[in-house]
This record gives structure tokens, sequence and C-alpha cells, in this order.
């Protein structure tokens, strides 16, 4: 029997996006995917070991409350597995170190920012150098927005596509860069794999709403130095079928969303170097 591409999709404390991503997993070619409660990795019952893909969905965790996902950056870094006291920290640095495939939509990629995941520089996954913090417009933004991609980038996701359309729903989603030195070696090693686009020309944008918070350098998504760790604000997940557009009954598109292209990619990485 052939091996299978295993996913993880991370629920819970106010994520509501699970479903979807497990979805967009399942269309893009995994063969398992086990939708796990944080609770349940704390328990002991999933190992991130056993999987491939790890995804960490969009939603409000813990409300936003205390800082969009930084509770949840608290609780992974410190919470022990019952039984064992091992943290779940170490599962997920030697899941990153055994080569597998990381993404974070979202509140997901508020996650991995405050955790230190990204972006990685020489291999440090435990130290924050960039955040996201409240759009400029000092509101919750909910719209679709185009989004151009960065073809020299490593990002293993973004491999083959050169522009996106997908919704947007945050209101903590403003890149910032901890200082001129990290913002030029995201440049120079493309780091920026997606950035917010103008409608008409896919050209990097500044003006509002196309750019809905601000972002310098229209920053939309960032990926490790290895291409495999990826977080983006933007939600492929909400993108999956063509009547997920917001125009699917004026205009002709393809039965399948975007979305779909970028768990495509991860599986086909998995499938090519990991089993």
């Amino acid at each position: 029997m052939a091996p299978k591409v295993k996913a993880i999709v991370i629920t819970g404390y106010g994520t509501n996006c699970e479903t979807e991503m497990a979805h967009a997993c399942r269309m893009g070619g995994a063969d398992q995917v086990d939708i796990v409660h944080m609770s349940e990795l704390m328990h002991g019952d999933f190992r991130l070991d056993d999987y491939h893909l790890l995804n960490l969905p969009g939603g409000f965790l813990d409300g936003d409350d205390l800082g969009a996902g930084q509770a949840g950056a608290h609780r992974l870094r410190y919470a022990t597995v019952v039984g064992s006291g091992e943290r779940l920290q170490e599962q997920l640095f030697r899941f990153i170190a055994a080569g597998k495939l990381v993404i974070g939509v979202c509140n997901g990629f508020q996650l991995m920012v405050k955790l230190g995941l990204l972006p990685g520089f020489d291999g440090r996954y435990d130290r924050r150098q960039v955040s996201l913090t409240y759009n400029d417009s000092g509101r919750f933004e909910d719209r679709w927005v185009a989004l151009t991609v960065d073809e020299a980038s490593p990002c293993v996701f973004t491999k083959g596509i050169s522009r996106l359309y997908f919704p947007i729903r945050h209101g903590e989603g403003k890149f910032v860069i901890q200082d001129d030195a990290t913002f030029a070696r995201l440049r120079d090693e493309h780091l920026v794999a997606l950035r917010y686009a103008d409608p008409g020309t896919y050209a990097p944008t500044m003006v509002y709403p196309a750019n809905p918070n601000g972002s310098p350098d229209a920053i939309a998504g960032l990926c490790d130095p290895t291409g495999r760790i990826f977080g983006l604000m933007p939600h492929p997940e909400a993108f999956l079928h063509r009547t997920n557009h917001p125009r699917w009954t004026r205009e002709e598109l393809p039965e399948e969303g975007q979305g779909v292209a970028l768990f495509r990619n991860g599986v086909n990485f998995i499938r090519e170097h990991l089993l």
C-alpha cells in the first residue's frame, strides 16, 4: 500500500475555519485529514509527529482579547503533553526539522509570527522578529482582494502561481517589521510570497481598500527561507469552488476555486520529498 499524505488541522479556542481548511486539504489530494482540538494534542491523543502537513486555520482565537494569536502562541510554546511532560513546542520544532510543511491563515498566520515561526531566519523558529497589528482603517475589514505572487519566492505553496483573488476578514492584519535590516532581508530573500495588488494591474499597492490594512510593501503572505512554512492573511480555504466567488453568477469561472492550488502544491511536495 502506498504511503499516505496526512494533514492535521488544529482547532479550538475560537478557531472557526477548520472545516473549510480540512476540505481544502482533501481537494488538494491529502489522503488523510484530521481535525484535532488543541486539547487533544495536550492530552496526547494525537501527535504532530504522525502528520506531514500542519494547518493553522483562521478564526477568533481566544476572542482576540489578548492580541490576535498571542494567547494561542503562549499555549503552543508552554503547554505540556499529559503524561510525558513534553512541550507542544518540542513536537512543533521536531515537525519542522523533519522537513514537513506548515500553513497558517489569518489568525493562524498571526499565531505563527507571535511564536517566531516566521520569518525563521537562519533556522531560528523561536525568535519573534515581525508581528501583525490593527488595520490602519481602525476597523474589521471583510472584502475580497487581488494578490500578486513573487514567483522568485521559495514558497512551496505558491509555486507556478502568479495571481490570486481571495477574501480577507480581519481586524489585525497590518504587518509590522522589527527594523530596516529585517525588512531588507525579507525582500532580498523573496520571502514576501504574496502582496496586496491593484485589481486592474495586479501591481503591489498601498492604496486602501486594495491594501485592506496598510501593510508596508503590501505584505499579505510570508514564508521562511526553506519555503515550507507559509503564513498569509487572505483565506485560500474560502475559495475552493466557483460558487464561493462573489461574482460567480456574472462571470465565467473554472469549477475549482483558486485556493485549491496552494494545498495541492503542498501535497505534491510531500509526495515528492517526504514519502
